[in-house]
């Protein structure tokens, strides 16, 4: 099969805040591009445009393993590096990447993401029907962050099960980076589980977090290196590059980050440490396997739940694939998720 290329990237300032706005549809093969609406400071509106193109991309990959009737796309509103925003040039903003999404026509579905709520949806809604993630009380699927995290969890145990022989947290040592809306999640959902934990984020006021659970604080970059059992990114992308994989001590490492590895090359750095990770776009695909239940008409959290247990299923298959074809877990998620693109495969 060809490879995917991006369908349309659209760019328009926007007349109310001034602000860039950007949606870049990556592939609507399976269904409508679905992907989160980010809102962050770039140095300039191009570094912004690579994101949504790298992002879109992803979430490709992630709705196709998924199995879900979704293609990938992702937006983005630029804020200016070093300056903070007033709240109605905020809105204002929301308003804008509204506008933006609108002119796709159903082609780009937006959804919360990196700087944005729930109750920004709200706003983005008054310009757009195209809006997923809205609140229990609006009809959506509130916020997505619960299944993202049960997504990982899920993610975590299959990996243990590989490497381990058994699936339990109990006593594994966890060093979670990044204590954010996910990974503050994350964090709890494993200390209930029995696992001792190491916290990190650049954010120190996280650390009664750590305080609260017991679990060690440390610094991101320390944490990373840290003699553990899993490693589990949850902030940014890009963790993972030459450098810090010659140094980890860990066996597994599934997290939330989008992006995590510096390259497609490090996947196989990984494998030659005998580190086993669990793909970033499929263990972190608990929130929009949650949202896509909203496309059913009435939202069922019972059944979303149950569709993010099956993320365990899917990395047992991602494993199973890599050791019969000796290649990398990347590379196998890759084969899924291009079986699922193959327009042979596509359902009508």
């Amino acid at each position: 099969m060809e490879p995917i290329e991006h369908e349309e990237a659209i760019i328009r300032r926007g007349t109310r805040s001034g602000l860039d706005t950007i949606v870049a549809v990556h592939s609507t093969r399976r269904g409508p591009s679905l992907g989160g609406c980010r809102m962050w400071h770039y140095p300039d509106t191009a570094r912004a445009l690579d994101d949504a193109l790298r992002l879109s991309r992803a979430m490709t990959f992630k709705s196709a393993v998924a199995g879900l009737p979704l293609g990938g796309g992702k937006s983005v509103i630029v804020l200016p590096e070093g300056e903070e925003i007033s709240p109605k040039r905020r809105r204002d903003a929301l308003l804008d990447i509204g506008d933006t999404i609108d002119v796709l026509r159903g082609r780009y579905i937006t959804a919360e993401d990196v700087g944005t709520s729930s109750r920004d949806m709200s706003v983005i809604a008054t310009r757009t029907r195209h809006v997923a993630g809205l609140s229990r009380q609006k009809g959506g699927s509130g916020d997505p962050s619960p299944f993202t995290a049960a997504g990982v969890v899920n993610a975590i145990r299959a990996a243990l099960a590989r490497s381990f022989g058994s699936s339990s947290l109990e006593g594994r040592r966890i060093a979670i980076i990044g204590a954010g809306h996910v990974g503050g999640r994350i964090a709890k959902l494993c200390a209930k589980e029995g696992a001792k934990l190491i916290l990190a984020d650049v954010d120190a006021s996280k650390r009664e977090l750590a305080v609260e659970l017991g679990a060690r604080w440390m610094t991101p970059a320390k944490a990373l290196v840290a003699k553990v059992d899993v490693v589990s990114p949850c902030a940014l992308g890009g963790i993972l590059t030459e450098e810090t994989v010659a140094r980890l001590q860990c066996r597994v490492i599934a997290g939330a980050a989008n992006n995590q590895l510096a390259g497609d090359h490090i996947a196989e750095l990984l494998k030659i440490r005998g580190i086993l990770w669990a793909p970033d776009f499929v263990a972190n695909a608990g929130g929009i396997i949650n949202i896509a239940q909203e496309r059913g008409g009435v939202y069922d959290a019972a059944a979303a739940h149950r569709a993010v247990a099956g993320i365990a299923d899917t990395i047992h298959r991602i494993c199973d694939t890599a050791e019969a074809d000796d290649t990398t877990t990347l590379a196998a998620a890759m084969t899924l998720a291009r079986a699922a693109l193959d327009p042979a495969t596509v359902p009508a």
